[in-house]
């Protein structure tokens, strides 16, 4: 049998469903522990799910996939497929993919299947998995995708305003303390994705400032970080939201009419690893390239 040559596999960290996996595209799903309970996202656990049980305070935990559910998914994979590019969240926030590059030195594996680490996650995560389709399409192998993600992982930041601390201080990213004094307060973080971790980037007062402070910084990054890449016309925006999608509508007139010219990708809910740790209400404007 005559196999094709390169498919491409991600996981559901990157916001594409089961239903959107299709031809050489395959997605993981991302396991979770609910009240002691495994969940994967998309099989047994929809959004709405997700969400009604984030809010109603049951303990919510993620995990990651077991080896034999990575190599399972690889094996299947590689009966109709002559190479794998597997391009699963950032390392910066997971230990699965540094458990996958492992995986992936052993016999069997080797040469068969490249594991991306370009630091990537949710919507940036997305764009580069459609890169990989493009240029295997093209051609390219699964070494030279891999390669070409890799040079260009920190082609991308997200953007990400959070409407209450309490999921950051459950996850103990925030203390208490600074976490009481913010909702007495009033105010809202917004906090940033460029390559490794979810870090701090400013707090404002209401979600029209932090419209505009996300606004500004992606702006900052097209005219500094990005200039070369912004005037090729490589680069492209994505806005994201946690069980927020009526504002994250509005915000995509707001980012259009701020940035006329430059594509709006995509309007996705983010991932729920990432919205197990930020809550629902959540808001993300993020630019990516997406371009070769």
């Amino acid at each position: 049998m005559n196999k094709n040559k390169v498919a491409v596999v991600t996981d559901s960290n990157s916001g594409i469903t089961q239903s959107e996996a299709k031809n050489n595209l395959f997605v993981l799903p991302m396991p979770f522990i609910i009240d002691g309970e495994d969940f994967y996202e998309d099989i047994n656990l929809s959004q709405q799910e997700f969400y009604e049980k984030l809010k109603s305070d049951v303990k919510i935990s993620t995990s990651q996939p077991s080896l034999g559910e990575v190599t399972d998914l690889w094996n299947k994979v590689l009966k109709d497929y002559e190479q794998i590019v597997y391009i699963p969240m950032s390392s910066g926030l997971s230990e699965s993919c540094s458990s996958a590059i492992r995986f992936a030195d052993e016999k069997e594996y080797k040469g068969k299947v490249e594991v991306v680490n370009n630091q990537r996650i949710s919507v940036t995560q997305k764009a580069s998995v459609y890169e990989a389709l493009k240029l295997a399409e093209d051609g390219k192998s699964a070494k030279e995708i891999k390669e070409y993600l890799e040079t260009t992982k920190l082609d991308s930041s997200i953007y990400i305003t959070v409407q209450t601390l309490k999921y950051l201080k459950r996850g103990g990213r925030v203390t208490p303390a600074a976490a009481a004094i913010a909702t007495l307060l009033s105010i809202k973080p917004v906090l940033q994705i460029q390559g490794e971790k979810l870090d701090s980037f400013a707090k404002v007062m209401n979600m029209n400032q932090a419209k505009t402070k996300m606004i500004s910084a992606v702006k900052k990054d097209l005219a500094e970080r990005f200039a070369d890449l912004n005037k090729k016309g490589k680069m492209g925006l994505c806005i994201a939201h946690t069980d927020n999608y009526e504002m994250a509508e509005k915000f995509k007139e707001e980012v259009t009419a701020e940035f006329k010219g430059l594509e709006i990708l995509s309007v996705d809910p983010l991932s729920l690893s990432v919205s197990c740790h930020i809550g629902p209400g959540a808001l993300a404007l993020a630019v990516t390239r997406y371009k070769d």
